[in-house]
């Protein structure tokens, strides 16, 4: 008795190089997905680092961290708290970093706060971007009578 055999029709190729494209899609979009999980984790990693350092730099001494956790204050607001801190230093810590690079956002809060009413803030910010991120002559302002 033969075994019946059968040849794949044009239709089963496609099918199954449609499948193996939709695969191959796939595997690239888990691939990516590790690679930048990966590279997230590790700048979590980092900036945990630069984080505790910061926490012992700005208490002196490690005896003095336990005053960072807030005993006697619900932890979920002491959570939010943090989150929002955080976020803060950290968008003002870039921004001191190049001040100058930052002309027009400061610019931009400025007049959002002033509009606002917010004017003792909007002073803060114009300060600093007259301190740090003066106009120069060529964006505009005639520098010593030129």
């Amino acid at each position: 008795m033969s075994v019946p055999t059968t040849t794949p029709s044009p239709a089963d190729d496609a099918a199954d190089g449609g499948q193996q494209v939709l695969e191959e899609a796939a595997f690239e979009t888990m691939r990516t997905d590790a690679v930048l999980a990966g590279r997230a984790m590790s700048s979590g990693q980092f900036l945990a680092g630069l984080i505790a350092n910061a926490e012992l730099e700005t208490v002196g001494r490690p005896d003095r961290l336990a005053r960072d956790l807030w005993p006697d204050v619900d932890p979920a607001v002491v959570q939010a708290i943090w989150d929002r801190a955080l976020a803060v230093g950290l968008h003002a810590g870039r921004r001191s970093a190049s001040p100058g690079l930052f002309r027009d956002e400061l610019a931009r809060v400025q007049g959002a706060l002033s509009e606002a009413g917010f004017h003792a803030m909007a002073g803060l910010v114009s300060r600093s971007r007259r301190l740090v991120a003066p106009v120069h002559p060529a964006d505009g302002e005639a520098g010593r009578g030129h």
